[in-house]
């Protein structure tokens, strides 16, 4: 699932592959960004907040430098094919970027969504809206405790999905959450302990971004089926009492009642009924 830790596992290769790399020639396949022309710079790093990816590339003669901003969704990606290789004939309607480079390396955005190009130093416009993310250099759990208590009547689920109140945490993260803080996913966030949902959020995101083969795995377990410990698990027993797993659909054009699942007995609590539909 393309969340927090997705993003900034992605920005890592990325900056493998393509910092310190001058782009010879710059395609950029969506109308807003036709236009433009990002030759000539080098790709200076990258960056994340929650689910952003932040390409930063250097000034060029009297332009400062710019970054270009993308969203993966569910499902965008990056590729960076090497000399002389080329994506499958299939792929090429998707691909929104091309960005060629000095090493005969060529990267392509695919299904890339919010495809934006800023000035750096303008790069708040961007992500500015966004919560405190637990993967950032500038991370701010008191921050982070006082966005998520500031609603206390808002399901515990659907403050996770807030992007505004904590970025990078997902679906998924939401999900396992709520289960190992004991409660139902409906349950408001004001009857919980936020200090400690914060900073379990925190050690679980930086866990699976950083530590090798941990990557979305939260019962510790990497065996198939059994590392999660409710996500996609309807109709099959919790790992911890053996009740069956419930699941309920997401609302259409709702980011914040995501499909979720639960335990009935390993959280008690109100049920979907709960919901409170977003903003």
């Amino acid at each position: 699932m393309p969340e927090g830790d997705s993003v900034w596992k992605l920005a890592r290769r990325l900056d493998r592959q393509l910092t310190g790399r001058t782009v010879l020639r710059s395609d950029f396949r969506t109308p807003r960004l036709a236009t433009r022309d990002v030759s000539g710079r080098t790709v200076a790093g990258h960056a994340t907040h929650g689910k952003h990816l932040l390409t930063r590339l250097g000034g060029l003669d009297d332009s400062p430098p710019v970054t270009l901003h993308s969203h993966l969704r569910m499902d965008g990606s990056w590729t960076t094919t090497g000399p002389g290789k080329r994506l499958p004939a299939r792929v090429m309607a998707d691909v929104r970027l091309v960005l060629a480079l000095d090493d005969g390396q060529t990267t392509h955005g695919i299904k890339l969504h919010d495809l934006a190009l800023v000035p750096t130093a303008d790069e708040s416009r961007l992500v500015g809206h966004l919560g405190p993310d637990p993967l950032r250099d500038d991370w701010d759990a008191d921050e982070a405790v006082r966005r998520l208590s500031a609603d206390p009547t808002l399901p515990l689920v659907s403050a996770l999905l807030d992007q505004r109140l904590v970025a990078g945490l997902g679906n998924l993260w939401a999900n396992e959450l709520a289960f190992l803080t004991g409660v139902s996913p409906w349950t408001p966030v004001g009857d919980v302990d936020v200090r400690r949902l914060v900073e379990r959020a925190a050690t679980m995101l930086h866990h699976s971004a950083t530590v090798p083969q941990a990557y979305q795995v939260t019962t510790g377990s990497m065996w198939p089926g059994t590392d999660h410990w409710v996500t996609g698990r309807q109709r099959r027993g919790c790992l911890r009492c053996g009740t069956a797993v419930l699941v309920v659909a997401e609302i259409p054009g709702d980011a914040g009642n995501r499909r979720t699942w639960w335990c009935p007995r390993c959280q008690p609590g109100p049920g979907p009924e709960a919901r409170r539909r977003s903003s």
